[in-house]
């Protein structure tokens, strides 16, 4: 059966990760979901949150100049103006995928009591799953977003992925331990009503898969 989240009552921080023009129709264009569609649920968890006194924090992703996306000094590199035009409570710059590294992000965490991370921006697959993964090996209670983040197609010498089979994917593997993925409307609600998202684990998840393929 599924598990609760292991804090009943807990201390959120959203985590904005590199919500960066180079994204929107970029040199990293988002394709899955739609882009238009997860900046509005950005936008929207950064308002709805901070109204319910949940802290924001924004992250962007810096490169060299000579970077082919997010170049120091270019647009593509600055941070989306749903993201701009809206207050934060702290503000990091990384050169690495996962958000902690090389940054005070947990450092201000710890300092502000946060138990629990909501995450939302981009790359499903890349920034967002290892921020989450880094995040649950510290013991923080992680929350996954999945329709205020998105990713793109992959083609390399390991075979390929559509946008919608990598965050597909990724979203079933943080559900069964790492993290409670639901909606942004569905987090909205839970911050309303103060019920704790619910995630899975590997044993039950991999059971459910056996017992459907056998009815099928």
């Amino acid at each position: 059966m599924p598990q609760n989240a292991t804090n009943p009552s807990p201390k959120r921080a959203l985590i904005v990760i590199d919500v960066q023009n180079d994204y929107d129709g970029g040199n990293l264009a988002i394709r899955y979901p739609p882009f238009k569609g997860s900046i509005a649920n950005v936008a929207r968890a950064m308002e709805e949150g901070r109204k319910k006194g949940v802290k924001v924090v924004v992250v962007r992703h810096r490169a060299p100049k000579e970077s082919p996306v997010f170049a120091e000094g270019s647009h593509g590199a600055e941070l989306h103006e749903a993201v701009k035009a809206r207050p934060s409570d702290h503000f990091i710059e990384k050169t690495l995928p996962s958000a902690f590294t090389g940054t005070d992000l947990e450092l201000w965490l710890r300092n502000n009591g946060i138990d629990t991370l909501t995450i939302a921006g981009y790359m499903t697959h890349h920034c967002d799953l290892s921020t989450t993964l880094h995040a649950a090996h510290m013991g923080f209670s992680v929350e996954f977003l999945s329709d205020a983040t998105g990713t793109l197609p992959y083609e390399n010498s390991a075979g390929s992925a559509s946008a919608e089979e990598i965050h597909r994917v990724v979203s079933v593997v943080l559900q069964a331990g790492f993290a409670a993925v639901l909606t942004t409307a569905e987090w909205i609600d839970c911050l309303g009503s103060g019920a704790v998202p619910e995630r899975d684990n590997p044993y039950a998840s991999n059971q459910r898969a056996i017992a459907g393929s056998v009815a099928a």
